[in-house]
C-alpha cells in the first residue's frame, strides 16, 4: 500500500494516521529523510497486520514487562565526584540511587521548562520503555536530563547527525504539541531502543556491556575505553555528569 505525500506531512504524523510505528515506516522505506519530505512524494505504507495492528507490539528481546531498577538503590545525595579511566572506576549500578529519589530530584530540574502534565507524560514513558526494552529506568531518566533537562520543546542539534527530542536521538521525532503523549513516548523510545537510523541505549549497552560505556558511544558515537571522560568529538565530562546524576549527587548548574 502506497501514500503520496501531502503539505504539512511528517513521517509521525502518518505512522499515527495509519496505526503503525515511525521505525517500521522507516523500516519501509529505507532512505528516507524525515527532514526533506517533498509532496507528491509516494511512499510504502507497512501492512497493520506487520507490525500488531491495534495489538501491542511485540516486546524487543531484554525487557520482561518489567520496569528495570524501579527498586533498590541507595539513599543518594552528596557532592559532585570527579570520576575518571576506565568504567570499572565509576560507580557500581548497584551503588546507584533509588529511582524514586532520582525521579524526585530531576522532576524538579524538568518543570523549569516543561509543563506538570508534560513532566508526568515524560514519568510514564520512561517506565513504559524501560519495561519493553529492560534498559534500568535511571539510566533512561538521567540521559533525559543529561541532554535536555527534560524540555520537551528541546531544540534541534545537528552535527553531522540529526539530533532530535528529549533524548537528542539518532534522527526520531520531536515533540508533538497536538499529541504531547504519543510524541514523548516515541522520543524515549527513539533514545532507549533506537531508531532505523541508529542506536539507542538499548543496543549501546548490549554492545559495550556496561552502562558507562553505552553512554559514552551515546553522546559520541565512538569509546575510548581507558579513559571514559576523552571527548571523542563530543562532551568530554558526559560520562562523569551521567554517574553523579545517577548517584544522586548535586552541583551548581546540574
Amino acid at each position: 500500500m502506497s501514500y503520496t505525500i501531502k503539505s504539512g506531512d511528517t513521517l509521525w504524523q502518518i505512522a499515527k494516521d495509519h496505526g503503525i510505528s515511525v521505525g517500521d515506516l522507516e523500516r519501509a522505506n529505507p532512505g528516507i529523510n524525515p527532514t526533506t519530505l517533498q509532496i507528491g512524494q509516494v511512499i510504502r505504507l507497512p501492512s497493520r497486520g506487520n507490525n500488531g495492528g491495534g495489538s501491542p507490539p511485540p516486546k524487543p528481546s531484554g525487557g520482561n514487562g518489567k520496569i528495570v531498577g524501579a527498586t533498590g538503590g541507595s539513599n543518594g545525595g552528596g557532592g559532585f565526584v570527579n570520576y575518571s579511566g576506565p568504567a570499572s572506576n565509576f560507580p557500581n549500578p548497584r551503588e546507584w540511587a533509588s529511582y524514586t529519589f532520582l525521579w524526585a530530584q530531576n522532576s524538579k530540574l524538568m518543570l523549569f521548562n516543561s509543563s506538570p502534565q508534560e513532566v508526568e507524560l515524560i514519568h510514564q514513558a520512561i517506565e513504559t520503555v524501560s519495561a519493553s526494552s529492560g534498559v534500568d529506568v535511571r539510566a533512561i531518566l538521567c540521559i533525559i536530563v543529561q541532554e535536555s533537562g527534560g524540555n520537551v520543546r528541546v531544540g534541534t542539534t545537528n552535527n553531522g547527525v540529526r539530533n532530535p527530542g528529549i533524548m537528542q536521538s539518532h534522527n526520531g521525532v520531536s515533540f508533538n504539541p497536538a499529541d504531547p503523549k504519543g510524541s514523548i513516548l516515541q522520543m524515549v523510545r527513539d533514545g532507549t531502543e533506537g531508531t532505523v537510523h541508529g542506536d539507542g541505549l538499548k543496543q549501546l549497552l548490549a554492545k559495550y556491556g556496561n552502562y558507562y560505556e553505552a553512554f559514552r558511544g551515546y553522546n559520541s558515537g565512538n569509546v575510548n575505553k581507558s579513559d571514559l571522560n576523552a571527548p571523542v568529538g563530543a562532551t568530554g565530562n558526559y560520562v562523569q555528569k551521567a554517574a553523579n546524576r545517577l548517584m544522586g549527587h548535586q552541583w551548581p548548574g546540574m
